[in-house]
């Protein structure tokens, strides 16, 4: 069946890096779009960001521009976030899902997911 299992959560320091993977199996990931997203305690999920099967095409949510990167290995059936500059507001447990069809809409809700893995946990703190 289909699965996605994060990892590469953590405790950091802010301004620190860490690279999360969602690792998937029980599909091939070539022809799905993948993204990512977070909840904090008492807030909503929110996307992060999304990759389109080629990688071609990628969309970030505005307040990890420019600090959060996302990749994939086709090949190893995996996804990546590298997430460097982390702030206390970026704690949250960080999830992938597997998107409907094969691209990354500009509002990425989770509604146009339809598996999900079991989430990571990231805390930014001193």
């Amino acid at each position: 069946q289909v699965q996605l299992v994060e990892s590469g959560g953590g405790l950091v320091q802010p301004g620190g890096s860490l690279r999360l993977s969602c690792a998937a199996s029980g599909f091939s990931l070539d022809y799905y779009s993948v993204g990512w997203f977070r909840q904090a305690p008492g807030k909503e999920r929110e996307g992060v960001s999304c990759i389109t099967s080629s990688g071609d095409s990628t969309y970030y949510l505005d307040s990890v521009k420019g600090r959060f990167t996302i990749s994939r290995d086709n090949a190893k059936k995996t996804v990546y976030l590298q997430m460097n500059s982390l702030k206390p507001e970026d704690t949250a447990v960080y999830y992938c899902a597997r998107r409907r069809s094969d691209y990354c809409s500009s509002s990425n809700s989770p509604a146009g997911y339809n598996y999900w893995g079991q989430g990571t946990q990231v805390t930014v703190s001193s």
